[in-house]
């Protein structure tokens, strides 16, 4: 969690130096090779057939050499096929948890800013940036969605390309966190009573009570109302596991929270998913509305539309940027809309004594 709770610049948290670590894999021409390295540069090399346990002294300098030399000369492959923990605990119990949990060699490279993908998000500064959404009704703003955003090299990078680098890394559930609890704090100066709407990945979360405890504790702190919150879940994410989504989202509901379905109506499985989940808010697939006034793309919206209404939920028509697609979106019995007609995503500037708590680096976030 943020120290300032106040949508700060956050910079990418990276582990420490380790001085130990437990290299398994089950193919036998990848461990020799790394016992030579590691041996050529000092370390102490404990071998068997499948386990390598090298040590280093207390600066751990070696133990980082050697993973920048594992990798620049093991193949991705061999990297992927790897597991490895870092500084392992003594007890026995305690060690076999690790172990059974351990990251393959490719993700602790990353964790450790060796490869391209997690060099970019080490480098890069988030905040939340936040766009409109409007009753269709009076056109008055009654929520806002937050929306991740970074600066790697001077140059702002979208929520997409962040999540799909993580994703590669490893560190997908990471940068979640960070999204979940940037958009909240971010948005707790200037809310008001509007609602916010706040993106996750059900795969980023494995147990919710203990995945979801920094983030109940940011909202905590802001004082945000919980029902104002609607967190939403894109229809592809759903459907890879919709036994745990609905865990998820029972939680949430648990905590006052609101959830949404987002680009309804973009997959065959929509109007099932809305029958299983019965979300709070529906928001329609923008490329479906933007296909408008296409008869397919009217008759898959009104579909989706009628039945979210059934449910008793609020209908949401995303990616509305003419007057055109707003009338037609009322048409159809939409509640709500968002789109560049109402609003690009901004990013709010801070009451002025808040303006030095903004640059505070994600070290103040607190790991799950």
């Amino acid at each position: 969690m943020c120290g300032g709770v106040c949508g700060c610049r956050q910079n990418w948290e990276m582990p420490g130096r380790a001085t130990h670590a437990l290299i398994a894999t089950s193919i036998g021409h990848v461990l020799p090779a790394i016992a030579r390295m590691a041996t050529a540069l000092g370390l102490t090399v404990f071998t068997s057939p499948q386990l390598l346990d090298i040590v280093d002294d207390p600066d751990g300098r070696r133990l980082a050499r050697l993973f920048q030399r594992l990798a620049r000369e093991l193949t991705a492959a061999e990297t992927e096929a790897l597991r490895v923990v870092t500084d392992p605990p003594p007890d026995g119990s305690a060690l076999t948890a690790r172990l059974l949990t351990a990251p393959t060699l490719a993700v602790e490279l990353a964790r450790r800013g060796i490869t391209v993908e997690v060099g970019v998000l080490a480098e890069a500064e988030f905040w939340s940036a936040y766009q409109p959404i409007v009753s269709l009704a009076d056109r008055s703003v009654v929520a806002h969605e937050g929306l991740l955003r970074g600066i790697v090299d001077g140059r702002e990078v979208g929520g997409g390309d962040l999540f799909f680098v993580a994703e590669q890394a490893g560190w997908l559930h990471r940068l979640d966190r960070i999204g979940r609890e940037s958009a909240i704090a971010g948005a707790a100066p200037w809310l008001g009573a509007h609602d916010l709407f706040v993106n996750f990945n059900p795969t980023s979360i494995y147990r919710p009570q203990v995945c979801l405890a920094s983030t109940e504790r940011v909202v905590h702190d802001t004082g945000i109302e919980p029902s104002q919150l609607v967190f939403e879940v894109v229809e592809s994410h759903a459907v890879a596991d919709r036994g745990h989504l609905v865990s998820i989202l029972e939680h949430y509901r648990s905590l006052g929270w609101r959830v949404a379905l987002d680009d309804v109506g973009a997959g065959w499985s929509s109007l099932s998913l809305l029958a299983a989940v019965r979300p709070d808010v529906v928001k329609l697939d923008k490329r479906l509305v933007q296909e408008l006034p296409d008869d397919g793309a009217r008759t898959v919206l009104r579909a989706v539309t009628e039945l979210a209404h059934q449910l008793g939920a609020v209908v949401v028509a995303e990616g509305v940027e003419s007057e055109r697609l707003a009338d037609e979106v009322t048409a159809l019995g939409a509640d709500l809309g968002q789109g560049w007609l109402f609003g690009r995503p901004v990013r709010p500037e801070p009451p002025a004594e808040e303006a030095e708590a903004r640059w505070q680096p994600v070290s103040a976030v607190r790991a799950r």
